[in-house]
């Protein structure tokens, strides 16, 4: 169980009694700043990394995830045409995505305590190498029409994207506080993201038809993801000299010096992570997947509700899921500046929560497009969020890595589910997505439950009120966060050490479930 219910007046009222919270908070800051202090004394020329810099990193690291995000956005646009070149039915399709989320369940997590470890320019630089093989891989399976060559391609991807998915984010979060750029950074790369996606939906089919060969289509993606190698070497430079040359940053509002490689591995703490990151990793499970399985099937969906050619489903289907790319950038502001993550949470599960129930009540044309239109927004608002969220309900900045790689691992697993148990619906009703919607419904469903007893929770426990904290607040109550730490190793030490634990076995569970789905499918046939 979590600690017990307090509130910021019962914090405030318990540091008058105590040893002078906030003065132990302020020292705490000047020792990051003697800590910044000694290191520019032992070499003069380490000074603060300048805004510069910082922005310089970002748009690099966009930049590198663009090629990625293209090619996520193609084989969900081409669900209808890889069904028909490879001839597949929509159980094998999904065991083709399957394949990819496997492999993310098998090694995210041991990714995400190396990345630590090592830092995030390392590993993107191999991560983005192998992805980099795995589409080339891609594009020659689709090539010569090859079902399984193009799993063992989707997972010699995984690979890579196992390694750059986390290292990126390791990355903002070393150079970035909570409530101090890391949600404005997030939002900026989504957002550059975002327009990756577009460009990859909404070609793909366009390419196809006018080539005539659907597999060039891969190779246009394999060619984009040349040139993130390009940026990804540029980046690790980058990065290097950056190290030499600029003191590491401290969190204002608690004094931690944030860094991008620890010097041990830290399993330790990853099993002693807060009950308010589970909570939050609660939502990811059903909103993330929600959004994830539904783009991957958008397009096939638009087809069929819309009565349309797959060029023209494709582009409904971009713009609606990623023109609100603009809107990305904004909510990190805004996220930094008001914070309110937990309200934000609440207003894209109930947006996702309407949008899936269109899609399953109302199967016309105008039902579908409302879908389409409420679905875009909505989703705008989830993962900046629930990211920046992960960051600021961590003790320890050190170890970001590896609870991001749990938000992975969580997610994927999920899907493997959701993917092979909507598979077999759909093929069961004719390919129609009248009954997979129905599983839509009930995750989104899930998602808004989850918010709803956040925000709820929130207005008595000031763990997860923190949350909630607009900039101001918790520079001011940052004392706050650090008793609330100091308590939960110590004083409730053993009960949350226990919550955490049990947590952890959980996902364990929720990754062999999914194995057995997917080697289900395997022993099934359904990967002929």
């Amino acid at each position: 169980m979590p600690d017990t219910v307090t509130t910021d007046h019962a914090v405030d009222q318990s540091s008058m009694t105590t040893s002078e919270p906030k003065s132990k908070n302020e020292v705490m800051i000047a020792v990051g700043e003697a800590g910044s202090d000694s290191e520019a004394g032992e070499n003069p020329k380490k000074v603060a990394v300048p805004l510069k810099w910082k922005l310089a990193s970002i748009l690099m690291v966009s930049a590198i995830g663009f090629g990625s995000h293209w090619s996520s956005g193609i084989t969900g646009a081409m669900k209808s045409t890889i069904k028909k070149e490879l001839h597949i039915n929509n159980t094998q399709y999904a065991l083709l995505e399957a394949s990819e989320d496997f492999m993310v369940t098998l090694l995210m997590l041991v990714s995400g305590v190396v990345t630590d470890r090592i830092g995030g320019a390392g590993a993107i630089l191999y991560g983005n190498l192998l992805f980099t093989v795995g589409s080339l891989l891609v594009a020659g399976a689709a090539q010569v029409q090859s079902y399984r060559f193009m799993i063992g391609g989707r997972v010699i991807q995984a690979l890579g994207d196992i390694a750059t998915q986390v290292a990126q984010y390791k990355i903002f979060s070393s150079w970035f506080p909570p409530s101090h750029g890391f949600a404005s950074t997030l939002g900026l790369e989504l957002g550059i993201g975002k327009i990756g996606a577009f460009a990859g939906k909404s070609s793909a089919n366009i390419i196809s038809q006018n080539t005539g060969n659907f597999a060039n289509v891969f190779w246009v993606a394999a060619g984009m993801n040349l040139f993130t190698n390009v940026m990804t070497a540029g980046f690790y430079w980058f990065t290097n000299v950056a190290n030499r040359k600029f003191a590491s940053t401290a969190d204002p509002a608690t004094g931690e010096e944030l860094t991008e490689k620890n010097k041990k591995f830290e399993l330790r703490k990853v099993l002693e992570l807060p009950w308010v990151f589970w909570a939050v990793m609660a939502f990811s499970l059903f909103e993330t997947s929600t959004a994830i399985v539904y783009t991957q099937n958008a397009t096939e969906l638009a087809e069929q509700r819309l009565g349309v050619s797959a060029v023209k489903a494709g582009w409904y289907t971009s713009v609606v899921q990623y023109g609100g790319f603009f809107i990305v950038p904004l909510l990190g502001v805004f996220i930094d500046v008001w914070g309110n993550r937990l309200t934000i949470l609440l207003v894209c599960g109930l947006g996702v929560f309407l949008s899936m129930c269109l899609v399953n009540w109302n199967t016309q044309m105008s039902g579908t497009s409302a879908s389409f239109a409420i679905y875009a927004v909505a989703y705008c608002f989830g993962p900046a969020t629930i990211i920046d969220s992960i960051r600021t309900s961590l003790w320890d900045q050190s170890i970001f890595g590896s609870a991001y790689a749990i938000k992975i691992t969580v997610n994927n697993a999920m899907n493997i589910v959701v993917r092979v148990v909507c598979g077999v619906l759909q093929d069961a009703d004719n390919n129609s997505y009248d009954t997979v919607s129905i599983v839509y419904v009930f995750l989104a469903a899930c998602s808004v439950l989850v918010s709803i007893l956040l925000c709820v929770f929130a207005f008595f426990n000031v763990d997860l009120r923190r949350l909630q904290w607009t900039r101001k607040q918790r520079v001011a109550k940052g004392y706050i966060i650090n008793e609330r730490n100091e308590k939960f190793h110590n004083e409730n030490g053993d009960r949350n050490r226990l919550v955490s634990k049990i947590c952890f076995i959980s996902v364990i569970f929720l990754v062999l479930g999914s194995w057995c789905g997917y080697f289900w499918g395997v022993a099934t046939g359904n990967n002929d």
